[in-house]
């Protein structure tokens, strides 16, 4: 009876842990440059280590997850801001963190700072070709009332060439680098594992489209289909174990009474 419950149970971990990672996809379905997340059970690649190595029955083992990143491009969309910058082809942004850190991303969504530098929405600055934060240089209005830089004078080209008031600023810098040295930060970045190698990549090889943005590339009618099945699910192993407990609780009673 005890096993029974362990193994309803056992069971559904794996679900619930999959219902959040789907839930949580489904509501990135509008965030730019999301990466679809995944769970692959590896029980098919660890079931003969199972079978001949862990005693008892094989149901009542922990079955280990790995969370998987889908890095396959999502549509691109058109929004128009001069700032924003899909990414058609293979490879990744890159941007620094305030400590030196170095991340990866699709999410062509950057923004100015009063500075001029550009940098992401969470204020990573930006890297172009060499390594160097892209920078745009500010105008001065008048003396005394400080420098501004106008969004609507940037032009990239498909080459990933920075220009402002048509003076080259600096070129995007392209990479790409194996997934397996990847750590998912957040949806949209990703850090780099130690020893993990850049390898940059000519113009010729990606295009970059000025105002337009990399959509998450999840596809919410799959989504919404597992999680409707996810849910059926998990609640069949909620009926299972009160089913166990009932029974179990009905024995015990009964044991009491002889």
């Amino acid at each position: 009876m005890l096993q029974a419950l362990y193994t309803a149970a056992l069971g559904m971990m794996p679900r619930l842990t999959r219902l959040e990672v789907t839930a949580n996809n489904i509501a990135n379905l509008s965030t730019p440059g999301y990466k679809r997340e995944a769970l692959f059970q590896r029980a098919l690649i660890e079931a003969r280590q199972n079978l001949f190595h862990v005693p008892g029955d094989v149901e009542a083992a922990d079955v280990p997850i790995t969370s998987l990143t889908d890095y396959r491009p999502g549509p691109l969309q058109k929004t128009g801001n001069p700032l924003d910058v899909a990414l058609d082809g293979p490879g990744f942004f890159v941007v620094e963190d305030a400590l030196g850190r170095l991340f990866v991303t699709r999410r062509g969504r950057f923004l100015l700072r009063a500075d001029g530098m550009v940098v992401t929405p969470e204020g990573k600055r930006v890297l172009g070709v060499g390594g160097m934060p892209l920078q745009l240089l500010q105008e001065r209005v008048s003396p005394g009332e400080g420098s501004w830089t106008s969004e609507a004078l940037v032009e990239i080209s498909a080459e990933g060439e920075l220009r402002y008031r048509s003076l080259p600023v600096g070129t995007f810098w392209i990479v790409t680098v194996p997934p397996e040295m990847l750590q998912r930060a957040d949806g949209v970045e990703f850090a780099l594992l130690p020893n993990a190698s850049l390898q940059s990549l000519s113009p010729g090889e990606y295009r970059l489209m000025q105002g337009y943005v990399e959509s998450a590339n999840v596809n919410a009618v799959e989504e919404l289909i597992q999680l409707i099945e996810l849910q059926r699910q998990f609640e069949i192993g909620q009926r299972v174990i009160r089913v166990s407990d009932s029974t179990l609780e009905r024995s015990i009673g009964i044991a009491r009474m002889v």
